[in-house]
């Protein structure tokens, strides 16, 4: 009996296989960005004060009803500057009537995720830059940035290609409106 000959795993297929492989110890968030293995500490309490304070306007104020996931994988499209990414966001937020976390993979597609939410931690800049650019290939009509460093909310929307082509920002304690399907003003007052 002879062996097959097997075609050899390109450097990419060798890195997702380990990725996915991976256990995180527990609190931990591992996500695969530009190629590159993430390990993030669980957060502190005021990265979760911000993301509670945007999750009860979401579902009080949202003109259609939602539902969110904290910390659901999501797959990008592979391209550009988003090789075969698995990113969890801080936030997932779908319509209900979708049911879109419902019987969902661990790692799902992007597909009728509305909006995303990411505040800033110790590498601000990946939330600012790879993560926006990840979340627009997978045309994510909204992603919504709460920047520490610079006491601010952004809105990126209109997602084309590789980034998004519309951004809004606000200083903590204005009011950012939220297009359809939410279509309310996002109070920030809380932030500050």
């Amino acid at each position: 009996m002879s062996a097959m000959a097997h075609e050899p795993l390109t450097q990419e297929e060798v890195l997702l296989e380990g990725f996915l492989a991976l256990d995180a110890p527990e609190g931990f968030r591992v996500e695969l960005l530009e190629g590159e293995i993430v390990v993030t500490p669980p957060p502190d309490g005021e990265h979760e004060d911000y993301i509670n304070t945007i999750v009860k306007q979401l579902i009080r104020r949202s003109a259609t009803e939602v539902d969110v996931s904290g910390n659901k994988g999501l797959k990008i499209p592979r391209g550009g500057p988003c090789p075969k990414n698995h990113v969890i966001p801080d936030l997932t937020v779908a319509a209900t009537d979708l049911r879109l976390f419902r019987d969902a993979d661990p790692w799902m597609p992007c597909d009728g995720v509305a909006l995303v939410l990411e505040v800033t931690s110790t590498k601000a800049d990946r939330d600012r830059t790879a993560k926006r650019h990840c979340y627009a290939r997978g045309a994510i009509p909204l992603y919504l940035l709460v920047d520490r460093e610079q006491s601010s909310v952004t809105l990126f929307s209109d997602p084309a290609g590789e980034d998004y082509l519309q951004l809004s920002t606000v200083p903590f304690g204005k009011k950012l409106t939220l297009p359809a399907p939410f279509s309310f003003d996002l109070d920030t007052a809380e932030l500050a």
